[in-house]
C-alpha cells in the first residue's frame, strides 16, 4: 500500500507540470514609437528631470510632503485598494494549495440496535463501532493543468491588483498636489480681489466727494459703485472657493489637516521640476495601469488553459488509513488497522457547456487584448496632451505677464488723465476691469503650469515610495513566479 501511494505521488509530480494554456506573447503597442512633434510640442526631449523618480524627490515642498504622507496613510479609497490586493493574494493562495491534497483526520462513533427479525442470529443485539482515520478526500490529480491554469490566473489577478494599488497611489499623490495648488491659487486670487476692492473703495469715496461738490457726475459715481460691488461679489465667491478647496483636501487626506501645512499663495510654493518625457513612448508600457491591464490579459490567457483541460478526463483520488474496533479500548490493538483506496476517473463524453465555456475563455482574452491596447492608447493620449500644454504654457505666461504690465501702465495713465479732466471715468473703469481680469488669468496660467508638471509626472508613470512600492511589488512578482514554476 505504501509503495502504491509513493508511485502515485511520483507520477503526479512528473505529470502535473503539464499545461494547456497557449503561449503568451505581448501584443504590439498600437501607438507611434515617438511623441508628437511640431506646433504645440516643444523641448519634449530635454533631459531636465527623469519621470521615474520618487515623489519625495519630485515634490520638494515640505508642507505638501506632510500632507501627501498623511493622505497615503489615511485615504479610504487607497485603503480599499490595498485590501482588494490582499484579497486577490488570498485567492491566489487558495489556487496554490488546490494543487495539494486535502488531508483530514476524522474520528467517529457508531452505535445501533438491531431487532431480532433483522438479525442474522435471530436475536436482538446492539452494534457499536469506534474508528479513527487519516485520509485524502477527492484529490484531483492535475494531469492536464486545469488547476495549475486557474492558479496562474489567480496569480496574474493578484499582480494586477498590486499594480492597480500603485496606480491609485500615484493618482492620489497627483490629486492631492493639484488640490493643494488650486487652494494656493484661489488664496492668491482672493488677495488680489481684496486689494482691488480697497482700490475701488478709495476711488469711489474720492468720486463721491467730487460729486458732492459738483465736480463729478452721478454717472461717474454709479460707475465707480458698480466696480465696488463687483469686487465684493468676487470676494464672496473666492472665499467660498477656498472653503471648498479645503473640504476637498480634507476628503483626500482622510484626516485632520494642520493649518501650518496650508499654502498662502502660489509664490510661496517651491516650484516643481519639469519632467522629461524622453524621445520614445516605450516607457508607457511600465505605467501601473498598463501593467495591470497586461496582468489581466495574462490571467485570461491562463483561463484558456483551464477551459481546454476541461475536455480531458479528471482523475480524483480518495484514500484513508486508520483503525477501527467495536470497543474504544481496542482502537490501538494489533489487527485493528483499516485502509481504503478509491481512485475515480471522470471522462467527459458529451457536455455542450464545455465548448461554450472554451469559447467564452477565448472571447475574454480578445476583450483583454483590446482593453490592454486601449490602456496604452489612453496613456499615450494623456502624455501627448500634457506635452502639448508643456510646449505652450510658458509662451502664454510670458504674453500674459507682458499684458499685465501694459495694462498697469494704461490704468495709471487713465487715472492721471481723468484727474486732469482730459478723459471720462469710463476710460478708468475699462482699464481697471482689464487689469483685474488679466491678473486673474495670470494666476490661473501659473496654476496650469504647475499642475501640468504633476500631470506629466503622473502620466509618465512616476515612481511611488510607499509600504507597497514598485520595488517591493517587483520582488513579490519574481518570488511568486518562482514559486509557481516550482509547483
Amino acid at each position: 500500500m505504501k509503495r502504491m501511494l509513493l508511485v502515485s505521488a511520483v507520477i503526479t509530480i512528473l505529470i502535473s507540470g503539464c499545461t494547456l494554456a497557449p503561449r503568451y506573447d505581448r501584443p504590439a503597442a498600437p501607438i507611434p514609437a515617438t511623441w508628437p512633434s511640431g506646433g504645440a510640442y516643444q523641448d519634449i526631449s530635454a533631459p531636465e528631470t527623469p519621470a521615474q523618480q520618487s515623489w519625495r524627490d519630485f515634490i520638494a515642498d515640505e508642507k505638501l510632503q506632510k500632507m501627501i504622507e498623511t493622505a497615503l496613510d489615511h485615504n479610504r479609497d487607497l485603503r480599499v485598494s490595498a485590501l482588494n490586493m490582499e484579497k486577490a493574494r488570498a485567492y491566489y493562495g487558495i489556487g496554490r494549495v488546490s494543487l495539494l491534497p486535502t488531508v483530514n483526520a476524522t474520528g467517529s462513533w457508531y452505535k445501533e440496535r438491531i431487532p431480532a427479525d433483522l438479525s442474522e442470529s435471530g436475536s436482538a443485539y446492539t452494534a457499536e463501532k469506534y474508528s479513527i482515520n487519516l485520509g485524502i478526500t477527492s484529490w484531483e490529480i492535475d494531469f492536464f493543468g486545469r488547476i495549475r491554469a486557474l492558479k496562474d490566473s489567480a496569480l496574474e489577478e493578484y499582480l494586477a491588483s498590486g499594480q492597480a494599488l500603485l496606480g491609485y497611489e500615484l493618482a492620489l499623490i497627483a490629486t492631492v498636489t493639484q488640490a493643494y495648488l488650486a487652494l494656493a491659487a484661489d488664496r492668491e486670487a482672493l488677495v488680489v480681489v481684496t486689494e482691488t476692492l480697497k482700490t475701488q473703495e478709495a476711488a469711489f469715496h474720492l468720486i463721491a466727494k467730487r460729486y458732492d461738490t459738483g465736480m463729478a457726475s452721478e454717472l461717474d459715481l454709479r460707475r465707480a459703485q458698480t466696480q465696488v460691488e463687483a469686487a465684493r461679489a468676487d470676494i464672496a465667491r473666492y472665499t467660498q472657493q477656498v472653503a471648498l478647496d479645503l473640504n476637498a483636501l480634507g476628503l483626500l487626506v482622510g484626516a485632520g489637516i494642520d493649518p501650518a501645512w496650508l499654502p498662502t499663495d502660489l509664490a510661496s510654493f517651491r516650484p516643481l521640476p519639469d519632467p522629461s518625457a524622453g524621445l520614445d513612448s516605450e516607457p508607457l508600457l511600465s505605467r501601473p495601469d498598463v501593467l495591470a491591464a497586461e496582468h489581466r490579459l495574462k490571467a485570461s490567457n491562463a483561463n484558456i488553459g483551464a477551459a481546454r483541460a476541461a475536455f480531458f478526463p479528471r482523475i480524483a483520488l480518495t484514500t484513508s488509513a486508520g483503525t477501527a474496533s467495536n470497543e474504544l479500548s481496542g482502537l490501538f490493538k494489533s489487527g485493528s488497522g483499516v485502509w481504503s483506496f478509491s481512485p475515480q476517473i471522470t471522462l467527459p463524453i458529451f457536455d455542450a457547456r464545455t465548448w461554450y465555456a472554451y469559447d467564452v475563455a477565448k472571447l475574454e482574452k480578445e476583450i483583454a487584448v483590446a482593453q490592454y491596447e486601449k490602456s496604452i492608447q489612453t496613456a499615450f493620449r494623456e502624455v501627448a496632451d500634457a506635452l502639448a500644454v508643456k510646449g505652450t504654457i510658458n509662451r502664454q505666461i510670458e504674453a500674459q505677464e507682458a499684458l499685465v504690465n501694459a495694462l498697469s501702465i494704461a490704468h495709471r495713465l487713465s487715472e492721471s488723465r481723468y484727474n486732469k479732466g482730459i478723459d471720462s471715468y469710463l476710460a478708468v473703469l475699462d482699464a481697471q476691469r482689464s487689469l483685474y481680469g488679466a491678473r486673474q488669468v495670470l494666476i490661473m496660467l501659473r496654476l496650469a503650469q504647475m499642475s501640468n508638471r504633476i500631470t506629466l509626472y503622473k502620466t509618465l508613470g512616476g515612481a511611488t515610495a510607499s509600504p507597497v512600492d514598485v520595488a517591493a511589488l517587483s520582488s513579490a512578482d519574481r518570488q511568486l513566479s518562482h514559486d509557481t514554476q516550482g509547483q
